[in-house]
C-alpha cells in the first residue's frame, strides 16, 4: 500500500508533504473529506500493534469529550477513531511495509531520506 492520511487544512500536514518528494503512485486521503476506514485502520493495526499509538491526543475533541481522563480500551480507542477524522494522528504515510505516524522530528526525517529529491 502507498498512501498518506493528513487533513489539507492543517498547516503541519501541508509543511511536511510539501518538503518532499512523493512518487506519483501514492495516494493521497484527507481525512476530513474521506475518513479512514475500518479496513484501513485494521491495516495500520497490523504492522502497529496499538490503536493508541495512532490515537491523536491533541485533538481539541479529545480533550472537550474527556477521553484524556480516561483510561481507553484498545476498541474503545478504535470507536473513537473511526467516529470522527480528528481522533487519528497525522500525517501517516504507508510506503510498501513501512508505517510513519504523526510529524515529530525523527518521523519526518524518515519521510525526508525516503523521499528526497
Amino acid at each position: 500500500m502507498k498512501k498518506v492520511f493528513y487533513l489539507s487544512t492543517c498547516d503541519t500536514c501541508k509543511h511536511i508533504l510539501g518538503k518532499l518528494s512523493l512518487p506519483e503512485d501514492i495516494k493521497l486521503q484527507d481525512l476530513k473529506k474521506d475518513h479512514i476506514s475500518e479496513e484501513d485502520l485494521e491495516y495500520l493495526f497490523k504492522y502497529t500493534r496499538s490503536y493508541e499509538l495512532l490515537l491523536n491526543k491533541r485533538a481539541q475533541r479529545y480533550k472537550e469529550e474527556g477521553l484524556k481522563d480516561e483510561n481507553l480500551s484498545e476498541e474503545e480507542i478504535k470507536t473513537c477513531i473511526l467516529s470522527h477524522y480528528t481522533f487519528l494522528k497525522r500525517p501517516i504515510f504507508i510506503y510498501d511495509e513501512k508505517i510513519f505516524i504523526g510529524n515529530d522530528k525523527h518521523t519526518v526525517d524518515a519521510l525526508k531520506s525516503l523521499f528526497h529529491e
